[in-house]
């Protein structure tokens, strides 16, 4: 299916013309019957002679209702711009082409109607000079008449010479409907319908509502007059929702695939029409079927900030226009830059937020966007838009690789310098270096431990080359020297505590593996392990405590929990009657 709005002056024929080109009735309402005048939007479809169906979206042409009109034609790819013969170009016709321009319509047709009562040269040439300096640049004309059907086979065949040239939509795309129309039908529910873009839609699907993110289920679904299962873009679909209100949902609002989508009150655009320091304070951004007021901030000569009055289900790169109701005009077109822009709080920082925005298109760019947020959650990108090929460096985080690097040699420093200003500490709690770092989340100073720095217990110690304080570090080596030649020989409670040695000054260095510690204040010098491994396998084996105590020249104060060490770490085996045997280096 291809989906074609309408545009042109009220009173132009467009309603008459898709009457004419599908035999259906396109004005839904008996009070635009009565008047031969489209209010809202109206709806119809025909298949093509080359093949295809195209539906059509009939848009009202009074200035009145030019946001109707705008709920219409904002998510169709494609317009049929419709000028009468006896009249020719109108302010509707250049508001509503102003509209496709700003939108980034670059499909169409025109069709001169009223062929019959007039010359359609004139309005012809008039129209098509107009179209020729917007985005849809040189369209194929033709003049009809929808009262004699002269021009109508032609138009059908330009019609399908025009859909031709359509890109293809991405029918794996994440859903985004944006809702045109809400109502209720009896037995059935809460029904909406919109033009699907993007994306494919199954009975059964899970999607949410824009509005509040709550979970809707779709109970069915109709395209073109029938009940599908499924329905692919692009599309004019009505989708049946199951357990969800009428009135929870309007025109405007969108069904959205859950999780994809950013819904966003603040984004950075730039402007093409109106000089951005011209701007209102106030004006109405369209984009989809929403129309939304919006607070204007002027960034730089074609950037602006824009506050919205409630959160639209915004992408990078969407096009949307600014229009001011007060004066019927429209603004021009915005490309949105940044769905989740940073707070502007300092004295130039709206300068300074123009010159990053200067370099932006509104195209996704996984590397500009982590250089400019150094860190943040893939799904946040995913759904601003952005495809994420990057690996994460914790959990679902991504870094920009350069403040990643800036990060890890901050986190030495730090590391160190608490190391310092608390000595007999086990190291920086990872809290502590969360807040140094001005980091979102624990799990990324975890993953910044590289060596010489290890993490335990939550803490994150440094390289123990220079981590003991000095009077620790002129203790243990007055231990050195004392028991150099009496390795296994350990000082007693009252001689720690003359060299200085208290609980948590051993514990300072028992990490930085200064000293071995065996027990409660029974310590020995770090390589006394091996040194009692080579002692005891020149024992005959096995060998007794009494034994080894003899062999290695020390207490059982020593000896038990020295033994029992070897035997934790693999170094020797204690037998059933506690004598022991040497059977390997220790682990």
């Amino acid at each position: 299916m291809y989906v074609v709005a309408t545009a042109g002056h009220v009173d132009h024929g467009k309603s008459t013309l898709v009457r004419a080109l599908t035999g259906m009735e396109p004005d839904r309402w008996a009070e635009e019957r009565r008047r031969g005048m489209t209010i809202d939007l109206g709806f119809a479809w025909t298949a093509l002679p080359t093949g295809g169906t195209v539906a059509f979206v009939d848009v009202p042409g009074h200035e009145r209702f030019v946001p109707n009109m705008l709920a219409g034609v904002g998510p169709v790819p494609a317009a049929l711009i419709v000028v009468a013969a006896d009249e020719g170009w109108m302010p509707q016709s250049a508001e509503h082409l102003a509209a496709l321009h700003a939108l980034g319509v670059s499909y169409g047709l025109l069709v001169v109607t009223r062929a019959d009562l007039g010359d359609p040269g004139p309005a012809l040439a008039h129209a098509r000079a107009e179209i020729a300096a917007t985005s849809l640049g040189e369209v194929e004309a033709l003049a009809v008449s929808g009262v004699t059907g002269a021009g109508l086979p032609e138009l059908c065949a330009a019609l399908g010479r025009l859909v031709a040239r359509l890109p293809a939509a991405d029918v794996d795309a994440p859903v985004r409907l944006w809702v045109d129309r809400s109502f209720t039908i009896r037995g059935s529910g809460t029904v909406v319908t919109g033009t699907l873009g993007g994306g494919r839609l199954r009975v059964g699907d899970e999607l949410e509502l824009a509005g509040t993110g709550e979970p809707v289920r779709v109970r069915g679904l109709h395209c073109l007059g029938a009940a599908q299962d499924r329905v692919a873009a692009v599309a004019r679909v009505a989708v049946n929702l199951r357990g969800i209100a009428k009135d929870r949902l309007a025109r405007g609002d969108a069904l959205l695939t859950p999780g994809r989508f950013h819904r966003t009150d603040l984004l950075d655009v730039r402007l093409a029409g109106d000089p951005a320091a011209d701007l209102p304070a106030t004006l109405t951004l369209h984009v989809g079927a929403a129309a939304v007021p919006a607070r204007v901030r002027p960034l730089g000569a074609d950037t602006v900030r824009l506050r919205l009055a409630r959160p639209l289900p915004l992408l990078l790169g969407d096009r949307a226009l600014l229009r001011d109701p007060g004066r019927h005009h429209v603004v021009g077109g915005v490309t949105v830059l940044d769905v989740d822009p940073p707070p502007l709080r300092r004295r130039g920082a709206a300068i300074a937020r123009a010159a990053v925005l200067a370099d932006l298109d509104g195209r996704p760019d996984l590397a500009g966007e982590l250089r400019r947020r150094v860190l943040v959650r893939a799904g946040a990108l995913t759904r601003m838009g952005i495809g994420v090929t990057a690996t994460a460096v914790a959990g679902d985080w991504l870094a920009d690789p350069e403040h990643w690097r800036r990060l890890g040699a901050r986190l030495v420093e730090e590391t160190t310098r608490y190391a310092r200003a608390h000595p007999l500490e086990p190291g920086v709690p990872v809290e502590v270096l969360r807040q140094r770092l001005d980091l979102p989340d624990r799990a990324l100073v975890e993953a910044l431990v590289r060596p010489p720095l290890a993490l335990r217990a939550g803490r994150v110690t440094a390289s123990p080359a220079d981590m003991l304080p000095e009077q620790v570090a002129r203790a243990v080596h007055r231990v050195r020297a004392e028991y150099a030649d009496h390795p296994f020989r350990a000082p007693d409670t009252d001689r720690l505590v003359t060299l200085g040695l208290g609980p948590r000054e051993i514990g300072a260095a028992v990490r930085a593996g200064a000293l071995l510690r065996l027990a409660e204040n029974v310590v020995l010098l770090p390589g006394a392990v091996d040194d009692a491994v080579r002692v005891l396998a020149r024992l005959p084996q096995p060998f007794t405590l009494s034994a080894a105590r003899q062999a290695l020249g020390t207490t059982r104060r020593v000896a038990v929990p020295l033994l029992e060490l070897l035997d934790r770490r693999g170094a020797t085996r204690r037998l059933p009657d506690d004598a022991r045997e040497v059977v390997g280096p220790p682990a």
